[in-house]
């Protein structure tokens, strides 16, 4: 099958959505389909073979962050010569609402198309502004995806139809095989990835949960994996405090893994604007303990706190309590690292790329009958085992 995907975000500065994308791409590929991603990126990017930049992104805020997109005439030409060079047998484009490739790829397609929703914002006065020029897309849509019930809510909520539920995927092996670092190991450790001066990511919610932790567990180091401005975020700690707290930067997928394999404890403290929360699945895919803030979309991956325990939004001093009940129950953690690693298997890319794919094959033989119906993917589809 020919594949065309259209990736919204600015392909050299990674996170969520392009790591799906990269990771559904790779994944149909070694089984045999021919592939190409469309992405912003700037011209003189090291790119993969398999993705085509559409030029330079720029920064918009967007859902709560900053996102890079690509809008405008030479973006449209670009995705116009794309599209006809491909000769694609489906396109799919993700995040079709937001103001970048995805749109204007779904305004110049004229072939079978499938869309996948990743964004979960019940508030987005934006999209509903949005909604009339977004329609003549929407009506070319054959199939919709939603990387979790509260990304399909939003897309219901907003822009009308529904979607199928299909998660995120991980490779749950290559997590699971990663050797632990004995560095990251000394004393007792609490990971956290994400970008750091992004406040809807949590980190200073951890911070200010931190001098209690210590005070109970004085050897607790915390890591801290990200891009960001370090000094600023740790200005307002105490000088015992900060030197608890070692900043590890960015860091490969490698490394990534590493840190999840040998962390006692990961947390996650987002405040909001997550429709799903791949870094948890990563977490439990390296049999990591998980203490996550009770989004909706992190107690839905979490498998309603079986996998992974859950403290009130923003509230450190809970986060605080329950991180220092589980340091000191090693018996809790071997609970929650084996209720993660069954857990997590749901979400592998065997799984996840097989109903993807029954998803284009239910496209590309004509069955989805109507714009936005969800097209059966297994009798066990994602829609009624993820919820």
């Amino acid at each position: 099958m020919r594949i065309g995907i259209v990736c919204p975000y600015d392909w050299d500065v990674p996170g969520g959505v392009q790591f799906h994308i990269r990771d559904l791409a790779e994944h149909l590929i070694e089984l045999g389909h021919k592939v190409s991603v469309l992405a912003p990126a700037e011209d003189d990017s090291r790119l993969p073979s398999y993705v085509v930049s559409a030029g330079r992104a720029v920064a918009v805020p967007y859902n709560g962050s900053v996102a890079r997109l690509s809008f405008g005439i030479i973006s449209a030409t670009r995705v116009r010569r794309w599209l006809r060079d491909g000769e694609f047998d489906i396109l799919h484009v993700h995040e079709p609402a937001s103001p970048s490739l995805s749109m204007l790829a779904g305004w110049a397609a004229t072939g079978p198309m499938v869309a996948t929703f990743h964004t979960s914002n019940p508030r987005s006065r934006v999209m509903i502004a949005a909604s009339p020029i977004l329609q003549p897309i929407f009506e070319k849509i054959n199939a919709r995806v939603a990387v979790s019930e509260y990304a399909r809510r939003t897309l219901v909520e907003h822009l009308g139809g529904d979607a199928v539920v299909i998660p995120n995927g991980v490779d749950v092996e290559f997590f699971a095989e990663a050797q632990p670092e004995p560095r990251w190991q000394s004393g007792r450790t609490i990971g956290f990835i994400g970008r750091i001066n992004e406040p809807r990511k949590g980190l200073p919610v951890l911070l200010s949960a931190l001098p209690e932790i210590l005070a109970a567990h004085p050897d607790v180091r915390l890591l801290v994996a990200g891009k960001g401005d370090e000094a600023e975020a740790a200005a307002s700690l105490a000088p015992d405090v900060r030197d608890r707290v070692e900043f590890l930067g960015m860091v490969s997928d490698e490394e990534k893994a590493r840190l999840l394999r040998s962390v006692d404890l990961y947390v996650a403290p987002n405040t909001g604007g997550e429709s799903f929360g791949i870094i948890l699945v990563e977490a439990m895919s390296a049999a990591a303990a998980v203490l996550a803030s009770d989004l909706d979309a992190f107690a839905q991956v979490l498998d309603g706190g079986r996998a992974g325990e859950l403290f009130p939004v923003g509230d450190a001093a809970a986060l605080a309590r329950a991180a220092v009940r589980l340091l000191d129950d090693p018996v809790r953690l071997a609970e929650l690292r084996t209720a993660a690693s069954e857990h997590v298997t749901r979400f592998d890319w065997s799984v996840v790329g097989a109903d993807i794919l029954a998803v284009y094959e239910t496209v590309a033989d004509g069955m989805a009958g109507t714009v936005g119906a969800a097209p059966k993917v297994r009798e066990d589809d994602r829609s009624s085992r993820f919820t």
